[in-house]
């Protein structure tokens, strides 16, 4: 048994090596990484970091200007397309692979059954996007399994709502966005106009509206509120249709995006009968709305849902400075009975990389909260690609600017991975100093949570309590917690602060009965640093170690 811990990576990125990058350049210019540079010495080297599920985002064909018409793929309209690579999140095929990372596009869908065969090969079972809210303006399935209608194929276009369509139509009217869409030939044209993937019910999307997106119909009629879902919506069938056949292919979970903006019952509707076929799928949420949070678990059978308003919106404002370490109490607290269903995480493809100038400045700054996110409980971690060597995302890549993220729009390649990378060789040999210390931080802990029972099944308990107002313990920049599992157990200390400390932390006579935890004195080693001692655990004397600034311990004793 593990912790499940996920590698989040964008294959377009991951394995390009052209160190050549021109802002907004094409795929000829900028080049793409390709299936095939998860490579079995990359994928021994992930799963080395203490990984064991790969989340390929971007695998999924979507919308792109790059031509691939002479393999069959209708070639885009470059007005409704973000970016030169185009959003991952704007599909045009769901039964089909993105071409830019296959070697062969004519063989595309083979190379990708070998990626999920040589992932599971090293022990990382494969996550999948699953994008239900919305499609890209253009989608046609030139692949889909004989029977299958194209969305929108069958829809009555007179209506501007049909419970049994698979978009939203404003009758009567062409779209008409607030941005050019071309001229003669090159024009884009849409009548009658279809809703904005962003719940954009009119023809006329502004430029900072998901305006490449169209809104599915899962049965609800936006312009009263009203639900139509007997009979089953053709929506809902057709992805059904397209999750059982991914999970055909060995796919091992699905990450569901915007899954709060697709009404409850479809997922209590469709996450069994997959599950019914492929019990060990797992189905994770991103949602942003924690009042949600127990529906989505206990009504819509997710496994996991994304803690990002919580937990992340929380660590990343105690390493910016802007919030005290205590504040980490009240974002499990408000997560009682759920926390073990939740995805922790300090970086993916929406949020700004911790080294960049919007968040921390350097990685370092945020190994505290490292510990924190990936420790504190049994439930899932993930990482971003590039985060455990520090990647800072300050590149101005095109369509995406120079906003401490890493592009999904544009054709690029990152300074830190292709260090990694090394001509296929995924060594050290060419990581920079920091970037080795990073890495060598990461795979410290990562692998702790998968080789300690008290991490990945153990009990959790807060210390803050007791801890306020004693001299020896900053509140302000200090968080302990305790693990337990069966005899062992662990003391975790971090330090957010700049300085180091000598810290004392109280173990209340409360701990000591409610994990069974003997007093006395206790050989411990400390499982980031390697160190070893002999401690002292009373409820009456407190457990006092040193911490380095923006640092932490875990200190682990046999009872």
């Amino acid at each position: 048994m593990e912790k499940i811990i996920i590698y989040q990576t964008l294959p377009r990125l991951f394995g390009n090596s052209n160190a050549h990058n021109y802002p907004g350049g094409t795929l000829a210019e900028n080049g793409s990484g390709k299936m095939s540079d998860f490579s079995d010495r990359a994928l021994q080297s992930i799963r080395a970091l203490g990984c064991n599920h790969i989340w390929y985002t971007g695998m999924i064909q979507h919308a792109t200007k790059t031509d691939y018409s002479a393999y069959g793929i209708p070639k885009g309209n470059p007005y409704v397309i973000k970016g030169e690579a185009g959003s991952p999140y704007a599909i045009t095929d769901y039964y089909d692979v993105d071409p830019d990372l296959a070697d062969h596009p004519e063989e595309r869908m083979a190379e990708f059954d070998a990626l999920v065969k040589r992932s599971h090969q090293h022990d990382l079972k494969v996550i999948l996007d699953f994008v239900p809210n919305h499609v890209a303006r253009q989608y046609h399935s030139t692949v889909k399994p004989a029977g299958v209608k194209d969305f929108g194929e069958q829809d009555d276009t007179r209506v501007a709502f049909s419970p049994q369509n698979n978009f939203y139509y404003s009758v009567g009217e062409g779209f008409a966005p607030h941005f050019d869409l071309g001229s003669g030939a090159a024009q884009y044209r849409e009548f009658p106009a279809k809703a904005t993937g962003n719940d954009c019910f009119h023809p006329y999307p502004g430029i900072n509206d998901w305006y490449e997106t169209v809104k599915l119909n899962y049965g609800v009629d936006y312009s009263n509120g009203s639900k139509h879902f007997d009979p089953i919506p053709d929506t809902w069938q057709k992805m059904l249709d397209i999750l059982l056949y991914w999970a055909a292919k060995n796919v091992d979970g699905f990450r569901c995006d915007m899954a709060h903006m697709v009404p409850i019952e479809f997922w209590e509707w469709v996450i069994p009968q997959v599950k019914y076929n492929y019990p060990d799928v797992i189905f994770i949420a991103e949602i942003y709305s924690p009042e949600l949070y127990r529906e989505y678990i206990f009504r819509g059978h997710f496994d996991y849902l994304y803690d990002k308003v919580g937990l992340y919106d929380t660590l990343r404002a105690i390493t910016r400075g802007e919030a005290p370490a205590s504040a980490i109490t009240a974002q499990w607290q408000s997560l009682e009975g759920i926390q073990q269903h939740m995805v922790n995480f300090l970086e993916n493809h929406d949020e700004q990389r911790i080294a960049s100038d919007f968040f921390a400045g350097n990685a370092y700054n945020a190994l505290p909260a490292l510990i924190v996110s990936a420790m504190m409980n049994t439930n899932p971690f993930m990482l971003y690609f590039g985060q455990e060597l520090g990647e800072r995302g300050m590149d101005a890549e095109g369509f995406s600017g120079k906003d401490g993220r890493t592009t999904i729009f544009d054709y690029f390649s990152l300074q830190s991975m292709r260090d990694w990378n090394n001509n296929g060789k995924w060594d050290e040999e060419h990581l920079s100093e920091t970037e080795k210390s990073i890495r060598r931080h990461y795979k410290q802990i990562l692998t702790a949570c998968n080789r300690e029972e008290a991490i990945y099944e153990g009990a959790f308990f807060d210390l803050m309590y007791v801890n306020y107002n004693h001299e020896g313990f900053d509140p302000s920049k200090q968080y302990g917690f305790l693990r337990k599992y069966v005899n062992e157990l662990l003391v975790v200390v971090v330090n957010f602060g700049d300085q180091p400390v000598n810290t004392s932390v109280y173990i209340p006579k409360h701990a000591f009965d409610y994990l069974n935890i003997p007093e006395g004195n206790f050989r411990m080693k400390e499982l980031i640093s390697g160190e070893s001692d002999v401690c002292r655990l009373s409820a009456d004397f407190p457990f006092t170690t040193r911490v380095e600034g923006k640092s932490g311990v875990v200190w682990k004793m046999e009872l």
